[in-house]
């Protein structure tokens, strides 16, 4: 399938009731789809090798959803054929005394990926303009000036923000890609149901969980001004259908190795004088006894 229909254009006013989160894009069934979640899993191990030896781009992947939508199984099924010294993944929790200390991008710019290496956000600096805008009594404990805290604007000042600071990380060679997992809220509740009744699901599921699904609406109000808002031609969000976790897979896969593809990496070419060296060694070694 064409997977840039899954593409949030720059500038397009998103209604998340226009997207189905149970599309799968022509894919049957998890059978169906499991040939082209191999084939592209291989492919991405083989890029990501090239990516690391040029040592000239990185990749970036956030990942912003609902609670139970899969994020976690998408990030272990898509880089279960990446080399882990070539990839770094990052959840962010409750910020800590230290991180409310500094200004609220800071504690993911020191987990921004080095060059050559796939760094992957589970949740990111975009919860600054979710949950904080859902809950806005959060921003009484960010130690920020008081003005900032009533400015009517300050949405519209961090997406500002967000959007300058990831085209200075893109013209830096950080490849950035968002992906938004749309799950229904029927599908949720299914997969509540499924981490209560299962006990070895038990610890995945807390009761807080049940208190942000009661604020559903605000969430996807938020969502939906947030990806209007920040999906850039340097930095685009995809909003993946996440009913159907097997696809979710697919898609994301296939959308991150079309991405590596298009940098056309190339592993480094040594020197004539290098190759002589190489080639020198050789003839040692192999007149080794």
């Amino acid at each position: 399938m064409r997977y840039d229909k899954l593409l949030v254009l720059p500038g397009k006013k998103v209604k998340l009731e226009s997207y189905d989160p149970g599309f799968s894009g022509g894919f049957k069934s998890n059978e169906d789809a499991k040939e082209k979640l191999v084939e592209d899993i291989k492919a991405l191990s083989s890029l990501q090798d090239v990516l690391y030896a040029q040592d000239t781009y990185a990749l970036l992947l956030i990942f912003q959803a609902m609670d139970a939508a899969g994020k976690d199984g998408a990030v272990k099924h898509i880089m279960s054929g990446v080399n882990p010294q070539g990839c770094q993944v990052y959840s962010f929790k409750t910020p800590s005394q230290e991180e409310l200390d500094h200004d609220y991008l800071w504690r993911s710019m020191k987990a921004l990926p080095e060059r050559g290496r796939i760094g992957i956000f589970n949740r990111s600096y975009y919860e600054e303009v979710l949950i904080v805008r859902v809950h806005p009594e959060i921003l009484d404990v960010q130690r920020i000036p008081a003005s900032e805290k009533k400015d009517d604007d300050i949405w519209e000042h961090r997406y500002r923000e967000i959007n300058n600071l990831e085209k200075y990380l893109t013209r830096n060679g950080i490849v950035i890609l968002k992906f938004f997992l749309h799950v229904s809220k029927e599908e949720q509740k299914k997969r509540f149901l499924e981490r209560i009744d299962q006990l070895e699901k038990n610890w995945k599921f807390s009761v807080s969980d049940l208190k942000e699904r009661e604020r559903w609406d605000d969430y996807m109000k938020a969502y939906e001004e947030m990806l209007s808002a920040t999906s850039t031609r340097w930095a685009p969000w995809h909003v993946i259908p996440a009913d159907k976790k097997w696809f979710t897979r697919v898609a994301v896969a296939a959308i991150v190795k079309n991405t590596l593809k298009s940098l056309n990496l190339r592993y480094p070419e040594v020197s004539k004088a290098h190759r002589q060296e190489l080639l020198k060694a050789k003839k040692i070694l192999e007149a080794e006894k």
